[in-house]
């Protein structure tokens, strides 16, 4: 996959952690992941990556094949088998051993990187485990506008709602007010205000509170 064709911000929705043993080389590369991920967790052990798990959402897992005094692919198991999950891994190694790479295929990592690892390629070999995801998103948010799109009439009411799904954060969650939209797009606050309320009269979008409105995917055929 060539960088031209990523589009690099989609890895901005997802959190990644990261296992890495050395602290160098763990502060490194997680200063550069932090740039590209919504969150970053660097630990140096499995035990740490349990901590992290039981608490965070996580969408993928790049490990490091030699962690100090255990075993990167054991850890990956030990972690499929604790939190049953079944987020792409990657594992970082120096080594293309077949024994490992066997192992790697029984466990299904979804790829690996060999030390020491470059940048280019650690970014078009993230985007390129999470690309289904990043796809599954996309047909969602289509599936949400060809929904709502059939609420409305209007052109400038189609690109409010278009405006709308695109602005849903992880949580389908929109942080914005009349007047921001308003600002935003140009669009009259009377047509603004009759949208959201033919969108929350059928259902398919609530106020949390002021500024804040929650659209319900359930809804959306």
């Amino acid at each position: 996959m060539r960088q031209s064709e990523i589009d690099l911000e989609q890895l901005n929705r997802f959190n990644i952690l990261y296992i890495e043993d050395d602290p160098d080389l763990l502060k490194h590369t997680a200063s550069i992941l932090e740039d590209f991920s919504a969150k970053t967790f660097a630990v140096r052990s499995c035990e740490e990556a349990w901590k992290v798990l039981e608490s965070e959402r996580v969408d993928v897992i790049l490990a490091d094949i030699l962690l100090e005094n255990e075993n990167g692919l054991e850890c990956i198991r030990k972690i499929r088998e604790r939190f049953d999950i079944d987020v792409p891994v990657i594992m970082a190694t120096a080594y293309t051993d077949t024994e490992f790479l066997l192992e790697a295929i029984r466990l299904h990592v979804r790829d690996y990187l060999v030390k020491p690892i470059n940048l280019k390629e650690l970014l078009q070999t993230l985007y390129a485990a999470l690309l289904p995801r990043i796809q599954e998103r996309e047909m969602e948010r289509n599936r949400m506008v060809i929904h709502l799109v059939s609420l409305v009439s209007e052109g400038k009411q189609v690109e409010l709602v278009r405006y709308i799904v695109g602005h849903l954060d992880d949580e389908y969650l929109l942080h914005r007010s009349y007047a921001e939209i308003v600002e935003e797009t140009g669009i009259s606050k009377p047509t603004v205000v009759k949208v959201f309320r033919q969108l929350m009269e059928s259902g398919v979008l609530s106020k949390v509170r002021n500024g804040i409105y929650r659209l319900h995917l359930e809804k959306v055929k």
